[in-house]
């Protein structure tokens, strides 16, 4: 059983395997202590030339373990895959991008020995984004944070440093819809973060989209907040009372004789509430419907994933 284990999803990033494993193995090589390790690449259904170029460094090095899952799966899954192949007592999980520098590996395994369990980097800066990237980045962590009962830390990604029990109660926590820094964070044990700059993109470009950034958002709110459906229900009892109001005003026009604010001028009003109400009525549907869906998805029992097959240096 190796001391550490450096687990690394990949997708399509073919021209990021050779440096990224070049960086691994630097750092590795000359941690304090000298520990065993092992890196284990996840190839997350690549369409390029990710597989070749990662069976590539297992024919030139040691210690690289490969594993192939049957088609894509999707970052948080593949990283789950390799969480629970990795055998180390300590599991550092990183992007394959270099934005995460390998360099502060040195520093998760300073504070592991120390005596942490979880150790997080925290973003200090993040090159080569646009404002609007750094704006809902930030909007985001601190949403998920007002709204979730688990307290993630702000401006953290998933590169971050597990210990072994912290690793086997993620084990036991096969959820679909995975939001592995929650997860980590509901775990609890001794967590601490180290600050650090986060570089540009070496190659290629981002696998979180507008789009996907979205989804992500949502299983993250969703995995640990039951807060939309109540607000879904604050909503309905706002509605209702407006329209209670609203009812109280015609009765009371009615009674001395003449007709409420906007009943004569046609269809109008009608339009606007049977709208409003509409809106609300849809909006918690849909709030439903998520929360349904996930259900429906765990109901299933299905695998989370699929490995084609390990191999190993």
């Amino acid at each position: 059983m190796p001391t550490l284990s450096i687990v690394v999803p990949l997708y399509n990033e073919e021209d990021n395997v050779a440096p990224l494993v070049e960086r691994i193995v630097a750092i590795a090589e000359r941690l304090p202590e000298q520990p065993s390790y092992e890196i284990v690449l996840v190839n997350d259904g690549s369409t390029d030339r990710t597989l070749a170029r990662i069976r590539a460094e297992i024919a030139a090095r040691p210690n690289i373990v490969l594993v192939n899952l049957s088609r894509n799966f999707g970052h948080q899954l593949a990283a789950s895959a390799g969480v629970d192949i990795a055998s180390g007592e300590a599991v550092v999980l990183m992007d394959g991008d270099l934005q995460d520098p390998p360099e502060l590996i040195v520093d998760f395994m300073a504070k592991w020995r120390e005596g942490y369990d979880v150790v997080y980097a925290v973003r200090r800066t993040r090159k080569g984004e646009s404002a609007f990237k750094l704006f809902t980045a930030r909007l985001f962590y601190r949403t998920i944070k007002r709204l979730t009962k688990v307290s993630i830390p702000v401006d953290t990604g998933d590169f971050r440093l597990m210990s072994r029990r912290v690793v086997e109660a993620l084990k036991r926590s096969p959820e679909r819809h995975r939001f592995l820094r929650g997860l980590v964070s509901w775990v609890g044990f001794n967590q601490v973060g180290v600050e650090y700059d986060r570089d540009e993109r070496r190659s290629g470009t981002t696998k979180y989209p507008l789009p996907k950034m979205i989804r992500f958002a949502v299983d993250g709110i969703t995995s640990f907040s039951d807060v939309p459906l109540r607000f879904a229900s604050y909503i309905g009892f706002f509605a209702s009372a407006i329209a209670f109001v609203y009812a109280l005003l015609v009765i009371g026009f009615k009674l001395f004789g003449a007709n409420a604010p906007g009943y004569t001028k046609g269809w109008a009003s009608l339009i606007v509430a049977i709208i409003f109400f509409g809106g609300v009525q849809l909006i918690s549907l849909g709030i439903l419907g998520e929360y349904i869906g996930r259900i429906y998805d765990e109901v299933k029992g299905r695998p989370l994933y699929l490995i084609s097959d390990i191999e190993r240096s």
